[in-house]
Formats: C-alpha cells, structure tokens, sequence
C-alpha cells in the first residue's frame, strides 16, 4: 500500500492542474450562455475526438469492465463489453449528422424531446435523464474512492471532495468551454498511462507466457471465449452500454460543439475505435485478479487488486492520476449535461435573462457536485450502480432516435414503449425484490441483468415501431429547426 499523504497530494497536484488549464482556456474565449452550454462550433476534429474518448471513456472503464473479467465471464465478457461501449458511438455517427440536420439550434437531449413529442413524455426524460447521469456520476466517484482507499488508504470522503471539488471549480466556471480543452487534455495523459499499466503488469507478472499459466491453470473459464455465462454477459452489455450514451446530454453537447458535420461523424467513428483496446486492456486486469485469488467479493474494483498486488509506488501512482483523470473528464461531462438541461428547460418556461440562465447554469453544477459527494463516499456497489443507469437508457432511448426518423410515432406511443421497457427492466433487476416479489405471488420471474436490458430494449423498440406502424399524424420534422430559438435570442442580448 502506498502512502496516502503522497497519494493524496498526486491527485490534488494533477487535479489543480487541470482546473488549471479549464478556466484558463475558458478565460480566454468565449463565455456566453450559447459557450457555456453547447460550445458551438468551435471544437476540431481532433478535440472532438479527444473529448468523445475522454467524456465517454471515465473511471469506469477501469472498474466495470475489470468486474466483468473477474465475476461475470472472463475474456468473453470483457471483449462484450468493448463492443458494446463502440456501438452506441457507431450509432451517433449518423445520429448526430441527423440532429445537426434537421436542428442546428439545439442545445439539448430535452429540448428535442419536448419540441418532437410534447410536455408529458418530456416532462419524463428529464427526470429519467437527470437521474440517469446523477447516477453515473455518483457511480464514478463510488468506484474512485474504494480504488484510492485500496491502494492508499485514503478516506473515501477525502477522495470524493477533493475530486468533486476540483472538477466544480473549472466546470461551474467555463462550462462546456472548460469541458473540451481539459478532456483533450486528460485524454492525452491517461491513453499512455493506461499502456504504461498494462505493460508494467504484464513485466511485474513475468510477461503474457506466465500470465496465461496463471490463468489456464487456477480459472480456465475465465480465458475461454466460449463460457455461457460470459456470451450472455457480452451480448446484454451492448443494449446497456447503447441505451445509456444515447440517454447522456454530454453525448449530444458533443454534437453542436463539433465545427462540422463531417468533422462529429469521423470523430465518433474514430472513438468508437479507439475505446476498444482501452477497455480490453483494462478488463484484462479483471481476469488476473480472480486467477491470482485477489478477488474476494469486491470485484468492482478488481483492476486496483491487481495494482497493489504487484506494482510499485511509482507505477501505483501513475495509475492514482489515471484514475483520477479519467473520473474527472466523466464528471466535468455530466455536470455540463445536468446544468444543461436545467437550463434550456428554465428558458423555455420562463423569460429569465442571460445573466440569471447563467447564475442557474451554475448553480445547478454545484448543487449536483454536491450530491454526487455524498453518495460517492459510502460505498455502494459499482456495477449495480452502473447497470441502474444503464436500464434507464436501454428502456428509453428508442423513441429518441427513431422520432428523427419517424413521423409518425407520437408522443403516447413514445411514453408507453419508455415505460414499458423500464417496468421490464425494473421487474428483473436483481437486488430490488420487484421479481422476488412476483414470484412469491406464482408470476414466474428470474431476476437477470440479460433480461433487464434485452428485455427492456426489446419491449421498448417492439412498442415504438408498432406505435409509428398505427400513428395517424406526421410530425413535419422541418418544425425542429426552430428548436433552441428562445435560447439564441436570450444569448444574443
């Protein structure tokens, strides 16, 4: 174990600066209400790409994924898991060259909604889209803390304010502005942190050859690419993994803040090639911790098993500032979604000026800061924290992406296929009682994550294309092009 006063001030000097660098940019720029928001055209390609791998790609490739190779199937399940988190950015090349299209004004995932379907269903996706990155961020900083109280000792509260704290200041100050130089930024120091992990272990463990003995010979299904359990695993991760990025307003900010529609659709496609090694490389460490034996129910945070189990002090830090980084670039992303969506929404029902969007654009960034603190510090299991938001995607995204393409899904179509796909998901989910309940009663349900996520995805696509197949009304989808007009009169004042 490392000492935790070093450990400590790494991550504060690495953290300070990247604040840093955030408000420094953001200083320097542009800080309208539009910049802070959408950030509009002024992201390179390049950059894009930088802050697509750094928004999407947080701390949780270095837990769930470490989690799947150690307790749910291995190489199969990790390889699973890499598919299913480039699959949602394949989809949003086309996606995203669409909703540029038909609404170049936009500024948000809600104010889409609201435009396309109505209040009722909108009134929905807010609560389930802010819970759902709520969620994900409490996530984040439940897995970084247990990984630094692990290998360090330090307290999860320390962890959590400081980590919190930071990343507030820049975020809270230059928005999306901030977002998009530090993610290019954390992106660029924790790609090669994350090869110099692997390739440290794979020395300290005596190379590939010594690392597959170990393997071969304590857990063997574990390397195998046809374990049952794994395949399912592998083929339930893609539908979790889809549902919640097209749920993630850091996702759609991404698309405005690119300079061209050319330029998101290379950028999506090239980081949907570039998180696979990431996440294999990770994962991998998942399998050597349960055939080295580390694993001993807490195999959510298998990667940082392994770390304190062979590296160094120096290698053990450089993997602090991965962490770090990689929660960090996640959380700033989130914020920016939440403050976003509370802000457009706050304009669309009220006259407030630039200055008070603004002042609640910020407001709404501490507030949520605040809270994902809280929950990040007392320890909650990863995964299930992962997969909770997941399936509030899996269950709702099919009527966001097929209402572009359409016309005739209506908004009670699109909230029956949504709540459907979530009473699905919510009645298989284990650990919640819904299922147990059921089948006291002689309802015969199994709780499982494969039908959490394939059953609410199916439910939820099944119902969306029935509802277009009977929809009567065409929605003139030429209407979105006014979408994000109160926005721009307010930021021009």
């Amino acid at each position: 174990m490392i000492d935790a006063t070093l450990t400590l001030g790494v991550v504060v000097a690495a953290l300070a600066l990247t604040a840093l660098v955030g408000v420094w940019y953001a200083k320097r720029g542009d800080l309208s209400l539009d910049a802070l928001l959408t950030a509009r055209g002024s992201a390179s390609e390049g950059t894009t790409v930088a802050s697509v791998v750094g928004s999407v790609m947080g701390a949780w490739i270095l837990l769930s994924p470490a989690e799947a190779g150690a307790a749910y199937g291995g190489l199969t399940a990790v390889l699973g898991y890499a598919l299913g988190s480039a699959a949602p950015l394949l989809l949003f090349v086309p996606v995203a060259a669409r909703v540029r299209d038909v609404m170049p004004d936009g500024h948000s995932l809600t104010e889409y909604v609201r435009a396309r379907f109505g209040t009722t269903f909108y009134l929905f996706v807010v609560v389930v889209s802010v819970f759902y990155m709520f969620v994900f961020l409490a996530a984040e900083m439940t897995g970084v803390t247990a990984a630094l109280a692990l290998v360090a000792g330090v307290p999860a509260w320390a962890t959590a304010v400081v980590i919190g704290g930071f990343v507030l200041a820049y975020t809270a100050y230059g928005g999306l502005v901030a977002s998009l130089v530090t993610d290019t930024v954390q992106t660029a120091v924790a790609l090669p942190l994350l090869v110099v992990a692997a390739v440290g272990a794979l020395w300290r463990l005596g190379g590939t050859d010594a690392v597959h003995a170990t393997a071969a010979s304590e857990a063997p299904q574990l390397i195998t690419l046809t374990n049952p359990a794994a395949l399912a695993f592998g083929f339930y991760v893609v539908f979790a993994v889809l549902g919640a990025n097209v749920l993630h307003q850091g996702v759609w900010q991404r698309i405005w803040a690119a300079e061209s529609t050319s330029s998101v659709k290379r950028a999506f496609g090239v980081s949907a090639v570039a998180v696979v090694p990431m996440i294999v490389l990770a994962g991998v460490f998942g399998v050597v911790a349960a055939a080295r034996g580390l694993v001993d129910g807490n195999a959510g945070v298998s990667f940082f098993l392994v770390v304190n189990d062979v590296f160094s002090t120096p290698l053990a830090l450089g993997v602090v500032v991965l962490a770090v980084l990689l929660v960090a670039s996640t959380a700033d992303t989130v914020l920016n979604g939440i403050a976003s969506v509370v802000t457009v929404d706050l304009a669309a029902f009220t006259d407030a000026d630039a200055e008070t969007l603004t002042r609640t654009a910020r407001a709404a960034t501490v507030v949520v800061a605040l809270a994902a603190i809280v929950v990040g510090a007392r320890g909650y299991d990863v995964l299930t924290l992962f997969f909770l938001a997941d399936l509030l995607g899996a269950a709702t995204f099919a009527p966001f992406v097929l209402g572009l393409y359409l016309p005739t899904l209506g908004e009670r179509g699109a909230l029956l296929a949504s709540v459907s796909g979530l009473v699905v998901g919510l009645t298989y989910f284990p650990g919640l009682g819904i299922g147990s309940a059921l089948a006291a009663l002689g309802v015969p349900i199994t709780p499982s994550f494969f039908w959490v996520f394939v059953g609410s995805t199916g439910v939820s696509v099944g119902l969306t294309l029935l509802a277009a197949a009977l929809g009567r009304d065409e929605y003139d989808v030429r209407a979105l092009r006014r979408v994000g007009e109160r926005l721009t009169e307010v930021n021009e004042r």
